[in-house]
């Protein structure tokens, strides 16, 4: 037998399996550098938020409940979790999620308080606000499409054997899960409750 063929095709095959390896490797920490720029900006919203509720609970002494709530989501956002256990991301990606929507509801109750709606801070504050989330939309996007990247390298044969043996997992998407968070904020519905 030709020796070209005998350690020449183990030696393709091995080359080909580093390759792919190291491709899936390239493909887990772009997806763990997307995730640390929406922490990066989900780090901005919180921060804004305690400047917010301050302001907000000046004018908003009958929205206690939903004051409390947004501390109650900041405080669950602020929570440690493993970048890398699906499970944890995915928890914290939808506590942020419930965060922002918490906060939409405290903006579109602000419309109706005068005094709260004209403030400068206030408004300041919301206009920041509104820039901050168009940052986190912007790295939501970017974390998307690293993680589809990852994710389709992982599932694909032979990427699913190689992720085993590196115990690469696949990572979830950051996206509205919650059908409550799609619906349109109703001022007068919240108003009522």
């Amino acid at each position: 037998m030709d020796p070209m063929i005998v350690y020449g095709v183990p030696a393709i095959i091995f080359i080909g399996l580093y390759f792919w390896y190291a491709s899936i490797i390239s493909r887990k920490n772009k997806a763990l550098e997307a995730l640390s720029s929406v922490d990066v900006q989900l780090q901005k919203r919180f921060d804004l938020v305690p400047n917010i509720l301050k302001l907000a609970q000046r004018f908003m002494d009958h929205e206690k409940e939903l004051l409390t709530r947004v501390v109650e989501l900041r405080a669950k956002v602020q929570q440690p979790y493993s970048p890398t256990d699906p499970t944890e991301l995915a928890a914290h990606l939808e506590a942020s999620q419930a965060l922002e929507t918490g906060l939409g509801r405290l903006f579109a109750l602000a419309e109706n308080y005068p005094d709260l709606k004209s403030d400068a801070t206030i408004i300041r504050a919301q206009e920041t606000y509104e820039e901050v989330e168009g940052h986190i939309s912007a790295a939501r996007r970017y974390y998307n499409a690293a993680v589809s990247d990852l994710n389709n390298a992982v599932e694909i044969f032979p990427g699913s054997v190689i992720a085993g043996f590196a115990r690469v997992k696949t990572m979830p998407f950051y996206e509205i899960d919650n059908p409550e968070w799609r619906k349109p904020v109703d001022v007068d519905s919240v108003m009522r409750s």
